[in-house]
């Protein structure tokens, strides 16, 4: 037996599903870039000298994670804010 689904639903656990995924890969690989900094930074040529680089990489994919939060989880009300704004291009066209 086959469920209907409500595609409005499915869009918005999609783009949570997604946005969890790209929060998951933003730590993996920051992580990843913090332990090669750690290592460079404990070789004799890299002691106290290395400048923590890190932290643009983290920086810059943090925005647009944000962006990506704020796709996903932004606005609780989606559907009706739609209605809304259909509602006023609608008394527009009159």
């Amino acid at each position: 037996m086959e469920t209907s689904r409500n595609e409005f639903l499915w869009r918005k656990a999609k783009k949570r599903a997604g946005f969890k995924r790209h929060l998951q890969n933003y730590f993996m690989v920051n992580a990843g870039l913090w332990i090669i900094y750690a290592i460079m930074s404990i070789q004799p040529w890299g002691h106290h000298h290395l400048y923590p680089w890190p932290v643009w990489p983290m920086f810059g994919w943090g925005i647009g994670l944000l962006s990506h939060y704020f796709s996903a989880y932004g606005n609780p009300n989606e559907r009706r804010s739609t209605e809304i704004e259909y509602e006023k291009l609608i008394r527009d066209e009159r």
